[in-house]
Protein backbone atom coordinates (compact mmCIF):
# COMPACT_ATOMS: atom_id res chain seq x y z
CA UNK A 1 0.00 0.00 0.00
CA UNK A 2 1.50 3.30 -0.93
CA UNK A 3 1.96 6.74 1.25
CA UNK A 4 -1.01 8.41 2.12
CA UNK A 5 -0.04 11.91 0.91
CA UNK A 6 -2.16 13.39 2.87
CA UNK A 7 -0.08 11.80 5.67
CA UNK A 8 3.03 13.44 3.93
CA UNK A 9 1.88 16.68 4.43
CA UNK A 10 2.18 17.03 8.36
CA UNK A 11 6.01 15.65 8.13
CA UNK A 12 6.12 19.03 5.50
CA UNK A 13 4.77 21.21 8.46
CA UNK A 14 0.88 22.09 7.44
CA UNK A 15 -1.51 20.58 8.90
CA UNK A 16 -4.98 19.36 7.15
CA UNK A 17 -8.17 20.19 8.54
CA UNK A 18 -11.54 18.74 7.08
CA UNK A 19 -14.24 21.32 6.03
CA UNK A 20 -17.01 19.22 7.32
CA UNK A 21 -19.11 18.58 10.25
CA UNK A 22 -22.20 16.50 10.55
CA UNK A 23 -23.30 13.93 13.08
CA UNK A 24 -23.62 10.74 11.14
CA UNK A 25 -19.89 11.13 10.38
CA UNK A 26 -19.36 11.52 14.09
CA UNK A 27 -21.21 8.50 15.15
CA UNK A 28 -20.45 6.32 12.25
CA UNK A 29 -16.42 6.31 12.95
CA UNK A 30 -15.68 8.04 10.39
CA UNK A 31 -14.39 11.26 11.53
CA UNK A 32 -12.09 8.83 14.03
CA UNK A 33 -11.07 7.05 10.82
CA UNK A 34 -9.56 10.78 9.33
CA UNK A 35 -7.91 11.32 12.05
CA UNK A 36 -6.09 7.76 12.67
CA UNK A 37 -5.72 6.87 8.95
CA UNK A 38 -5.45 10.67 6.92
CA UNK A 39 -3.82 12.08 10.01
CA UNK A 40 -6.65 15.40 10.11
CA UNK A 41 -5.82 17.45 12.81
CA UNK A 42 -9.20 19.71 12.92
CA UNK A 43 -11.93 20.28 11.66
CA UNK A 44 -13.95 24.05 10.85
CA UNK A 45 -17.79 24.45 10.36
CA UNK A 46 -19.83 27.38 8.89
CA UNK A 47 -23.30 28.13 8.65
CA UNK A 48 -23.30 26.34 4.91
CA UNK A 49 -21.95 23.37 6.43
CA UNK A 50 -24.38 23.52 9.02
CA UNK A 51 -27.42 23.93 7.04
CA UNK A 52 -26.53 21.08 4.62
CA UNK A 53 -25.89 18.55 7.12
CA UNK A 54 -29.22 19.27 9.22
CA UNK A 55 -31.41 19.90 6.41
CA UNK A 56 -29.99 17.34 4.09
CA UNK A 57 -29.95 14.40 5.92
CA UNK A 58 -32.13 12.50 9.21
CA UNK A 59 -29.23 12.56 11.05
CA UNK A 60 -30.52 15.18 13.23
CA UNK A 61 -34.65 14.48 12.96
CA UNK A 62 -34.96 12.68 16.77
CA UNK A 63 -32.84 15.21 18.35
CA UNK A 64 -35.00 18.19 16.57
CA UNK A 65 -38.16 16.52 17.92
CA UNK A 66 -37.03 16.07 21.09
CA UNK A 67 -36.42 19.56 21.43
CA UNK A 68 -39.28 21.04 19.68
CA UNK A 69 -41.02 19.02 21.93
CA UNK A 70 -39.37 20.70 25.34
CA UNK A 71 -40.41 23.97 24.33
CA UNK A 72 -37.42 25.03 22.23
CA UNK A 73 -37.22 27.96 19.69
CA UNK A 74 -35.79 27.00 16.32
CA UNK A 75 -33.07 29.43 17.27
CA UNK A 76 -32.65 27.51 20.57
CA UNK A 77 -32.83 24.21 18.50
CA UNK A 78 -29.92 25.29 15.95
CA UNK A 79 -27.74 25.99 18.77
CA UNK A 80 -28.26 22.83 21.03
CA UNK A 81 -27.91 20.50 17.49
CA UNK A 82 -24.11 22.55 16.73
CA UNK A 83 -22.91 22.77 20.49
CA UNK A 84 -23.24 18.93 20.41
CA UNK A 85 -21.62 18.12 17.42
CA UNK A 86 -18.47 20.30 18.06
CA UNK A 87 -18.19 19.32 21.50
CA UNK A 88 -18.35 15.42 20.14
CA UNK A 89 -16.19 16.47 17.41
CA UNK A 90 -13.60 18.08 19.95
CA UNK A 91 -13.75 15.40 22.14
CA UNK A 92 -12.37 13.66 19.32
CA UNK A 93 -9.85 15.58 18.76
CA UNK A 94 -8.43 16.29 22.45
CA UNK A 95 -6.17 13.51 21.93
CA UNK A 96 -4.30 15.41 19.39
CA UNK A 97 -4.69 18.33 20.63
CA UNK A 98 -3.05 16.84 24.11
CA UNK A 99 -0.27 15.13 22.12
CA UNK A 100 0.44 18.38 20.02
CA UNK A 101 0.41 20.53 23.55
CA UNK A 102 -2.83 22.53 22.61
CA UNK A 103 -0.77 23.53 18.90
CA UNK A 104 -3.92 21.59 16.90
CA UNK A 105 -6.67 19.73 17.65
CA UNK A 106 -9.15 22.89 17.26
CA UNK A 107 -12.82 22.48 15.86
CA UNK A 108 -14.31 25.76 15.02
CA UNK A 109 -17.59 27.41 15.43
CA UNK A 110 -19.09 30.54 14.03
CA UNK A 111 -21.00 33.34 15.49
CA UNK A 112 -23.96 34.33 13.43
CA UNK A 113 -23.33 36.15 10.08
CA UNK A 114 -25.79 38.56 11.13
CA UNK A 115 -23.02 39.80 13.42
CA UNK A 116 -20.05 40.94 10.83
CA UNK A 117 -20.69 44.32 11.17
CA UNK A 118 -21.16 44.22 14.62
CA UNK A 119 -18.76 44.52 16.95
CA UNK A 120 -20.17 43.91 20.54
CA UNK A 121 -22.87 41.62 19.20
CA UNK A 122 -19.84 39.76 17.78
CA UNK A 123 -18.23 39.78 21.19
CA UNK A 124 -21.02 38.80 22.94
CA UNK A 125 -21.97 36.16 20.91
CA UNK A 126 -18.12 34.76 20.52
CA UNK A 127 -18.25 34.79 24.80
CA UNK A 128 -21.14 32.66 25.14
CA UNK A 129 -20.54 30.65 22.63
CA UNK A 130 -16.91 29.59 24.02
CA UNK A 131 -19.14 28.88 27.66
CA UNK A 132 -21.32 26.79 26.04
CA UNK A 133 -19.06 24.44 24.26
CA UNK A 134 -16.55 24.60 27.22
CA UNK A 135 -13.59 22.79 25.19
CA UNK A 136 -10.32 24.17 25.24
CA UNK A 137 -9.71 22.74 21.57
CA UNK A 138 -12.46 25.11 20.15
CA UNK A 139 -11.90 28.06 18.15
CA UNK A 140 -14.86 30.75 17.59
CA UNK A 141 -15.11 31.56 14.14
CA UNK A 142 -15.11 35.47 13.86
CA UNK A 143 -15.53 37.20 10.24
CA UNK A 144 -12.13 39.27 9.61
CA UNK A 145 -14.42 42.28 8.70
CA UNK A 146 -13.99 46.18 9.16
CA UNK A 147 -16.45 45.36 12.69
CA UNK A 148 -14.68 41.93 13.78
CA UNK A 149 -11.38 43.62 13.74
CA UNK A 150 -11.58 45.01 17.53
CA UNK A 151 -13.42 42.00 18.45
CA UNK A 152 -10.50 39.96 17.73
CA UNK A 153 -8.51 41.88 19.75
CA UNK A 154 -10.69 42.07 22.90
CA UNK A 155 -11.44 37.92 22.41
CA UNK A 156 -7.22 37.48 21.96
CA UNK A 157 -7.22 39.09 25.05
CA UNK A 158 -9.78 37.69 26.85
CA UNK A 159 -8.00 33.92 26.04
CA UNK A 160 -10.44 32.79 23.87
CA UNK A 161 -9.38 31.08 20.39
CA UNK A 162 -10.44 32.75 17.20
CA UNK A 163 -10.44 31.47 13.56
CA UNK A 164 -10.65 34.85 11.47
CA UNK A 165 -13.13 33.63 8.29
CA UNK A 166 -13.89 35.07 5.28
CA UNK A 167 -10.60 37.07 4.59
CA UNK A 168 -9.21 37.86 0.82
CA UNK A 169 -7.25 41.29 0.34
CA UNK A 170 -3.94 41.19 1.83
CA UNK A 171 -4.42 44.65 3.43
CA UNK A 172 -7.07 43.02 5.53
CA UNK A 173 -5.10 40.07 6.69
CA UNK A 174 -2.28 42.44 7.80
CA UNK A 175 -4.83 43.97 10.08
CA UNK A 176 -6.01 40.94 11.40
CA UNK A 177 -2.51 39.69 12.35
CA UNK A 178 -2.40 43.45 14.26
CA UNK A 179 -5.59 42.96 16.23
CA UNK A 180 -4.26 39.09 17.00
CA UNK A 181 -0.99 40.81 18.11
CA UNK A 182 -2.72 43.43 20.13
CA UNK A 183 -5.10 40.49 21.70
CA UNK A 184 -1.86 39.27 23.16
CA UNK A 185 -0.45 42.38 24.18
CA UNK A 186 -3.15 42.76 26.33
CA UNK A 187 -3.21 39.67 28.13
CA UNK A 188 0.84 40.45 28.95
CA UNK A 189 0.23 43.72 30.09
CA UNK A 190 -2.34 42.42 32.80
CA UNK A 191 -0.45 39.12 33.41
CA UNK A 192 -1.99 36.81 31.90
CA UNK A 193 -0.45 33.93 30.02
CA UNK A 194 0.16 34.40 26.52
CA UNK A 195 1.06 30.89 25.35
CA UNK A 196 -2.46 28.97 25.89
CA UNK A 197 -4.59 31.32 23.49
CA UNK A 198 -4.56 30.17 19.29
CA UNK A 199 -5.59 31.56 16.43
CA UNK A 200 -5.91 30.77 12.61
CA UNK A 201 -6.36 33.30 9.68
CA UNK A 202 -9.01 31.93 6.92
CA UNK A 203 -7.65 32.87 3.58
CA UNK A 204 -10.42 32.13 0.89
CA UNK A 205 -8.33 31.32 -2.26
CA UNK A 206 -11.03 29.81 -4.91
CA UNK A 207 -13.89 32.47 -4.96
CA UNK A 208 -10.94 34.97 -5.70
CA UNK A 209 -10.47 33.29 -9.29
CA UNK A 210 -14.30 32.48 -9.54
CA UNK A 211 -14.91 36.24 -9.68
CA UNK A 212 -11.57 37.45 -11.70
CA UNK A 213 -11.63 35.05 -14.20
CA UNK A 214 -14.62 35.98 -16.03
CA UNK A 215 -13.16 39.30 -16.09
CA UNK A 216 -9.89 38.63 -17.03
CA UNK A 217 -11.62 36.10 -20.07
CA UNK A 218 -13.35 39.17 -21.26
CA UNK A 219 -10.13 41.37 -21.29
CA UNK A 220 -8.93 38.60 -23.05
CA UNK A 221 -12.02 38.62 -25.90
CA UNK A 222 -12.17 42.12 -26.46
CA UNK A 223 -8.15 42.19 -27.66
CA UNK A 224 -6.37 45.03 -27.56
CA UNK A 225 -2.75 45.77 -25.78
CA UNK A 226 -4.19 44.10 -22.54
CA UNK A 227 -5.52 40.89 -23.80
CA UNK A 228 -2.03 38.84 -23.38
CA UNK A 229 -0.93 39.84 -20.12
CA UNK A 230 -4.67 38.85 -18.83
CA UNK A 231 -4.49 35.56 -20.53
CA UNK A 232 -1.24 34.74 -18.37
CA UNK A 233 -3.37 35.68 -14.87
CA UNK A 234 -6.35 33.17 -15.61
CA UNK A 235 -6.28 31.03 -12.66
CA UNK A 236 -3.03 33.09 -10.89
CA UNK A 237 -4.81 35.85 -8.66
CA UNK A 238 -5.71 33.74 -5.61
CA UNK A 239 -2.27 31.42 -5.76
CA UNK A 240 -0.43 34.47 -5.77
CA UNK A 241 -2.71 36.54 -2.91
CA UNK A 242 -1.76 33.33 -0.94
CA UNK A 243 2.08 33.47 -1.69
CA UNK A 244 1.97 36.90 -0.25
CA UNK A 245 0.01 36.70 2.71
CA UNK A 246 2.54 33.97 3.69
CA UNK A 247 5.43 35.95 2.66
CA UNK A 248 3.64 39.29 5.18
CA UNK A 249 2.72 36.16 8.19
CA UNK A 250 6.80 35.00 7.87
CA UNK A 251 7.75 38.43 8.12
CA UNK A 252 5.42 39.72 11.39
CA UNK A 253 6.16 36.91 13.08
CA UNK A 254 9.74 37.44 12.66
CA UNK A 255 9.84 41.13 14.23
CA UNK A 256 10.62 42.25 17.65
CA UNK A 257 6.78 43.02 18.54
CA UNK A 258 6.24 38.96 18.28
CA UNK A 259 9.64 37.89 19.62
CA UNK A 260 9.04 39.49 23.27
CA UNK A 261 6.06 37.61 23.10
CA UNK A 262 7.27 34.05 21.66
CA UNK A 263 9.65 34.31 25.08
CA UNK A 264 6.98 34.38 27.19
CA UNK A 265 5.01 31.41 24.86
CA UNK A 266 3.12 32.90 22.54
CA UNK A 267 2.61 31.14 19.17
CA UNK A 268 1.89 32.76 15.92
CA UNK A 269 -1.20 32.74 14.13
CA UNK A 270 -1.28 30.44 11.15
CA UNK A 271 -2.62 31.16 8.07
CA UNK A 272 -5.31 28.69 7.01
CA UNK A 273 -6.25 28.06 3.47
CA UNK A 274 -10.06 27.95 2.79
CA UNK A 275 -12.13 27.64 -0.15
CA UNK A 276 -9.81 25.19 -1.50
CA UNK A 277 -12.43 23.42 -3.68
CA UNK A 278 -11.54 23.16 -7.33
CA UNK A 279 -14.81 25.32 -8.97
CA UNK A 280 -13.39 25.46 -12.28
CA UNK A 281 -13.27 22.14 -13.98
CA UNK A 282 -10.77 23.19 -16.22
CA UNK A 283 -8.11 23.55 -13.15
CA UNK A 284 -6.33 20.34 -11.34
CA UNK A 285 -9.12 19.40 -8.45
CA UNK A 286 -6.08 19.73 -6.11
CA UNK A 287 -4.42 23.29 -7.23
CA UNK A 288 -5.33 24.96 -4.42
CA UNK A 289 -3.52 22.12 -2.51
CA UNK A 290 -0.53 21.62 -3.98
CA UNK A 291 0.34 24.78 -4.56
CA UNK A 292 0.91 26.28 -1.04
CA UNK A 293 1.99 23.87 1.15
CA UNK A 294 4.16 25.57 3.77
CA UNK A 295 5.52 25.08 7.38
CA UNK A 296 3.12 26.49 10.01
CA UNK A 297 0.46 26.73 7.99
CA UNK A 298 -3.05 25.06 7.61
CA UNK A 299 -5.29 23.66 4.61
CA UNK A 300 -8.93 22.69 5.30
CA UNK A 301 -10.37 20.95 2.69
CA UNK A 302 -13.78 19.47 2.02
CA UNK A 303 -14.54 16.38 1.88
CA UNK A 304 -14.26 15.58 -1.82
CA UNK A 305 -11.19 17.47 -2.04
CA UNK A 306 -9.65 15.56 1.52
CA UNK A 307 -10.64 12.36 -1.03
CA UNK A 308 -8.65 13.63 -4.52
CA UNK A 309 -6.12 14.47 -2.52
CA UNK A 310 -5.90 11.02 -0.94
CA UNK A 311 -6.14 9.78 -4.22
CA UNK A 312 -3.40 11.95 -6.25
CA UNK A 313 -1.86 14.85 -4.18
CA UNK A 314 1.59 15.70 -4.93
CA UNK A 315 3.01 16.80 -1.47
CA UNK A 316 6.44 19.07 -1.52
CA UNK A 317 7.31 22.61 -0.25
CA UNK A 318 5.75 25.28 -2.77
CA UNK A 319 4.48 27.86 -1.08
CA UNK A 320 7.64 29.97 -0.48
CA UNK A 321 8.71 29.28 -4.50
CA UNK A 322 7.63 31.86 -7.24
CA UNK A 323 7.27 34.81 -4.86
CA UNK A 324 8.79 37.31 -7.04
CA UNK A 325 5.97 36.08 -10.04
CA UNK A 326 3.11 36.41 -7.36
CA UNK A 327 4.09 40.56 -7.10
CA UNK A 328 4.06 40.25 -10.80
CA UNK A 329 0.52 38.57 -10.98
CA UNK A 330 -0.91 41.20 -8.64
CA UNK A 331 0.65 43.84 -10.84
CA UNK A 332 -0.17 42.58 -13.63
CA UNK A 333 -4.09 42.12 -12.57
CA UNK A 334 -3.69 46.27 -12.01
CA UNK A 335 -2.26 47.03 -15.15
CA UNK A 336 -4.80 45.48 -16.75
CA UNK A 337 -7.59 47.70 -14.72
CA UNK A 338 -9.12 45.45 -12.53
CA UNK A 339 -8.98 46.37 -8.87
CA UNK A 340 -8.00 43.91 -6.31
CA UNK A 341 -9.84 45.59 -3.66
CA UNK A 342 -13.01 46.33 -5.21
CA UNK A 343 -12.98 42.76 -5.95
CA UNK A 344 -11.96 41.67 -2.47
CA UNK A 345 -14.46 44.23 -1.14
CA UNK A 346 -17.41 42.22 -2.90
CA UNK A 347 -16.30 39.14 -1.82
CA UNK A 348 -16.37 39.34 1.65
CA UNK A 349 -19.95 41.12 0.84
CA UNK A 350 -21.11 38.25 -0.87
CA UNK A 351 -19.85 35.83 1.78
CA UNK A 352 -21.27 37.44 4.10
CA UNK A 353 -24.85 37.25 2.26
CA UNK A 354 -24.29 33.48 1.62
CA UNK A 355 -23.75 32.60 4.85
CA UNK A 356 -26.71 34.83 5.94
CA UNK A 357 -28.80 33.21 3.33
CA UNK A 358 -28.18 29.45 4.87
CA UNK A 359 -28.14 30.67 8.12
CA UNK A 360 -31.36 32.10 7.91
CA UNK A 361 -32.55 29.06 5.85
CA UNK A 362 -31.60 26.43 8.75
CA UNK A 363 -33.71 28.41 11.02
CA UNK A 364 -36.83 28.64 8.91
CA UNK A 365 -36.35 24.90 7.97
CA UNK A 366 -36.25 24.06 11.79
CA UNK A 367 -38.89 26.77 12.43
CA UNK A 368 -41.51 24.30 10.26
CA UNK A 369 -40.16 21.46 11.64
CA UNK A 370 -40.89 23.09 14.86
CA UNK A 371 -44.37 23.95 14.26
CA UNK A 372 -44.99 19.89 12.93
CA UNK A 373 -44.62 19.39 16.65
CA UNK A 374 -47.67 21.63 17.90
CA UNK A 375 -50.99 20.04 19.58
CA UNK A 376 -52.49 19.72 16.62
CA UNK A 377 -49.95 18.50 14.50
CA UNK A 378 -49.00 15.73 16.81
CA UNK A 379 -52.49 14.20 17.36
CA UNK A 380 -50.92 12.32 13.94
CA UNK A 381 -48.08 11.60 15.87
CA UNK A 382 -49.86 10.57 19.30
CA UNK A 383 -49.62 6.72 20.19
CA UNK A 384 -52.44 5.99 22.76
CA UNK A 385 -52.17 3.81 25.61
CA UNK A 386 -48.44 2.02 23.95
CA UNK A 387 -46.68 5.69 24.08
CA UNK A 388 -45.79 5.64 28.10
CA UNK A 389 -43.83 2.93 26.83
CA UNK A 390 -42.23 3.36 23.85
CA UNK A 391 -40.84 6.75 25.46
CA UNK A 392 -39.46 4.44 28.20
CA UNK A 393 -37.53 2.60 25.49
CA UNK A 394 -36.86 5.13 23.40
CA UNK A 395 -35.21 6.74 27.11
CA UNK A 396 -33.19 3.54 27.54
CA UNK A 397 -31.89 3.50 23.94
CA UNK A 398 -30.38 6.93 24.21
CA UNK A 399 -28.84 5.60 27.75
CA UNK A 400 -27.37 2.95 25.69
CA UNK A 401 -26.05 5.26 22.89
CA UNK A 402 -27.42 3.10 20.49
CA UNK A 403 -27.45 5.55 17.35
CA UNK A 404 -23.53 5.90 17.73
CA UNK A 405 -23.26 1.95 18.50
CA UNK A 406 -25.32 1.50 15.50
CA UNK A 407 -23.40 3.49 13.37
CA UNK A 408 -20.09 2.58 14.59
CA UNK A 409 -21.26 -1.10 13.66
CA UNK A 410 -21.19 -2.63 17.56
CA UNK A 411 -22.32 -6.02 17.24
CA UNK A 412 -22.73 -6.14 20.76
CA UNK A 413 -26.06 -4.21 20.27
CA UNK A 414 -27.70 -7.71 19.39
CA UNK A 415 -25.28 -10.30 20.34
CA UNK A 416 -22.09 -10.26 21.72
CA UNK A 417 -20.69 -14.16 21.10
CA UNK A 418 -17.88 -14.25 18.78
CA UNK A 419 -19.59 -16.53 16.37
CA UNK A 420 -22.49 -14.36 16.00
CA UNK A 421 -20.31 -10.97 15.28
CA UNK A 422 -19.66 -11.35 11.58
CA UNK A 423 -23.04 -12.27 10.65
CA UNK A 424 -23.79 -9.52 11.90
CA UNK A 425 -21.17 -7.07 10.43
CA UNK A 426 -22.43 -8.50 7.13
CA UNK A 427 -25.68 -7.91 7.47
CA UNK A 428 -24.85 -3.52 8.50
CA UNK A 429 -23.59 -3.13 4.81
CA UNK A 430 -27.09 -0.77 4.44
CA UNK A 431 -25.35 1.97 6.86
CA UNK A 432 -23.35 2.95 3.85
CA UNK A 433 -25.45 2.30 0.85
CA UNK A 434 -25.94 6.13 0.42
CA UNK A 435 -21.79 6.77 0.37
CA UNK A 436 -21.80 4.04 -2.14
CA UNK A 437 -24.92 4.89 -4.30
CA UNK A 438 -22.88 8.43 -4.41
CA UNK A 439 -20.09 7.27 -5.98
CA UNK A 440 -22.25 5.73 -8.68
CA UNK A 441 -24.04 8.66 -9.75
CA UNK A 442 -22.21 9.36 -13.11
CA UNK A 443 -22.65 5.91 -13.82
CA UNK A 444 -26.39 6.38 -13.05
CA UNK A 445 -27.01 9.36 -14.75
CA UNK A 446 -25.36 7.53 -18.15
CA UNK A 447 -27.65 4.81 -17.94
CA UNK A 448 -30.50 7.21 -17.50
CA UNK A 449 -29.60 9.70 -20.23
CA UNK A 450 -28.90 6.79 -22.65
CA UNK A 451 -32.95 5.71 -21.90
CA UNK A 452 -33.98 8.76 -22.48
CA UNK A 453 -32.64 9.13 -25.53
CA UNK A 454 -33.96 5.92 -26.64
CA UNK A 455 -37.27 7.68 -26.10
CA UNK A 456 -37.88 5.32 -22.96
CA UNK A 457 -40.09 6.17 -19.80
CA UNK A 458 -40.77 4.14 -16.53
CA UNK A 459 -44.00 3.90 -14.25
CA UNK A 460 -43.95 3.22 -10.66
CA UNK A 461 -47.47 2.21 -9.41
CA UNK A 462 -48.33 2.13 -5.71
CA UNK A 463 -50.42 -0.19 -3.88
CA UNK A 464 -51.44 -0.84 -0.11
CA UNK A 465 -51.07 -4.03 1.49
CA UNK A 466 -53.04 -4.92 4.85
CA UNK A 467 -53.87 -1.73 6.61
CA UNK A 468 -51.07 0.63 5.56
CA UNK A 469 -47.95 -0.95 4.19
CA UNK A 470 -46.51 0.61 1.49
CA UNK A 471 -45.92 -1.70 -1.85
CA UNK A 472 -44.27 -0.58 -4.96
CA UNK A 473 -44.50 -2.86 -7.78
CA UNK A 474 -42.03 -2.03 -10.82
CA UNK A 475 -44.09 -1.64 -13.67
CA UNK A 476 -40.89 -2.05 -16.40
CA UNK A 477 -40.11 0.19 -19.56
CA UNK A 478 -42.12 1.62 -22.05
CA UNK A 479 -41.89 3.13 -25.43
CA UNK A 480 -42.90 6.30 -25.26
CA UNK A 481 -41.44 8.88 -26.99
CA UNK A 482 -43.67 11.65 -26.03
CA UNK A 483 -42.85 11.29 -22.71
CA UNK A 484 -39.50 11.59 -20.44
CA UNK A 485 -38.68 11.01 -17.27
CA UNK A 486 -39.36 13.59 -14.63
Amino acid sequence: MGTNPLRELENLGQAIWIDFIQRGSIFSGDLQKWIEEDGITGVTSNPSIFEKGITGSRDYDGAILASARSGKSALQIYESLVVEDIQRAADLFRPVYDRLEGRDGYVSLEVSPHLARDTSGTVAEARRLWRAVDRPNVMIKVPGTEEGLPAIQQLIGEGINVNITLLFSLSRYRRVVEAFLGGLQIRERSGQPVGKVASVASFFLSRIDVLLDPLLDKKVREGGPDARLASGLIGQVAIASAKLAYTIQREVFAEGKFRSLNEKGARPQRLLWASTSTKNPAYPDVIYVDSLIGPETVNTLPLETLEAYRDHGHPALRLQNGVDAAVGVLAGLKAVGIDLDDATTRLEREGIEKFVKSYDLLLDTLAKKRSATDPVSRQILHLGAAEAGIRIRISDLQKEEFGARLWRRDPTLWKSDPESKEMILRSLGWLSVVEKMEKSLSQISDFMSGIRKAGFSTRCTWGWVGAASPRSRWSGFSPDPKRDFP
